[in-house]
């Protein structure tokens, strides 16, 4: 720039008005107030709606729908809503849906017609693979053509459900100091399937806890369909000397099951696995390990396409 442009003078802009001037402060001390709550602490940010340059597309996280069984214990629904608001402590911002599949609002064929065309992974609360499972959900999810949905697989066995298992014991109070050398024995008590893939699960997370015991005998037993009974398992435990038995309720939530197998307890009983942490962190990594194995299959099917493309146009 030359000395006599830089010499030029500069045309002074148009100071605002005092009424102006005021507008603009309170519109920006509104915006800051916006972000404080009512006890003084900040609020978390807004999700903001950002929409897509023409030509261009935007991904979305898919919604989580934690599918329950449904029950017609009242506390049944209060203990999953419970739950679930852990998992959305966990993991704010997360769309996390609640569907059931009889007996409680939701039903899970509402929930997903309500989420209508995006995408959603399917969380059963089931702790094993059984007919819920492998027919009703897929079966709900085939019913909303226009979600496109990803089913995870049942939180059990894990050894997230062994922990809270272990930890629900220990407020029972079930001593610690028990050994395997002992007279003790614990029961995990379970709903009950005639599908074998579940019994099988059943007994893993039964030889799993036995491990966290420390080797203190575990036995599955049934409050239907399957045999043995709590109280088979427990006159069978007996007559091994096995006189000190706790039973693990292997329930998501409270229920007829649940109260049934309490119960038949000849000793303590559990509460079920409930709003415990662990539950909710389990959730959260079905979620994740399901978006994971979907995005493992996409890779696959371009990576496919990318060689068949190849092929054609070598040919």
């Amino acid at each position: 720039m030359t000395e006599s442009a830089s010499a030029q003078p500069r045309e002074s802009l148009p100071l605002d008005s005092t009424a102006q001037l005021l507008t603009r402060i309170t519109a920006q001390l509104g915006t800051q107030l916006s972000h404080v709550s009512l006890n003084g602490t900040r609020r978390p940010p807004m999700h903001r709606t950002i929409r897509p340059a023409p030509g261009t597309t935007t991904t979305t996280t898919p919604a989580l729908v934690a599918v329950a069984h449904g029950s017609r214990d009242p506390q049944a629904l209060r203990t999953v809503v419970k739950l679930l608001d852990r998992v959305r402590e966990l993991r704010p911002g997360l769309d996390v849906r609640l569907g059931h599949i009889e007996l409680n609002e939701p039903l899970l064929p509402s929930t997903l017609t309500g989420l209508g065309s995006g995408d959603a992974v399917l969380v059963p609360l089931l702790l094993g693979r059984g007919h819920h499972v492998k027919h009703d959900i897929p079966a709900a999810a085939a019913a909303a053509p226009a979600l496109r949905t990803t089913i995870a697989a049942p939180l059990g066995p894990h050894p997230l459900l062994v922990e809270a298992l272990y930890e629900r014991l220990l407020e029972a109070g079930r001593p610690t100091e028990e050994t395997a050398s002992g007279s003790s024995a614990v029961i995990l008590a379970a709903a009950g399937s005639r599908d074998p893939d579940s019994a099988a699960d059943t007994r893993r997370t039964a030889r799993m806890l036995s491990e966290r015991l420390g080797g203190v005998p575990v036995v599955p037993a049934y409050a239907s369909v399957a045999d043995p009974t709590v109280s088979a398992a427990a006159r069978a435990l007996a007559a091994r000397g096995r006189h000190r038995i706790a039973v693990a309720s292997y329930f998501t939530a409270p229920g007829r099951f649940a109260t049934a197998a309490a119960a038949a307890a000849p000793g303590i009983a559990a509460a079920p696995l409930g709003a415990h942490p662990a539950m909710a962190r389990l959730i959260l990594h079905r979620y994740d390990r399901a978006l994971a194995g979907q995005a493992r299959s996409g890779a696959r099917e371009a990576h496919e396409s990318a060689v068949n493309g190849a092929l054609l146009a070598s040919a």
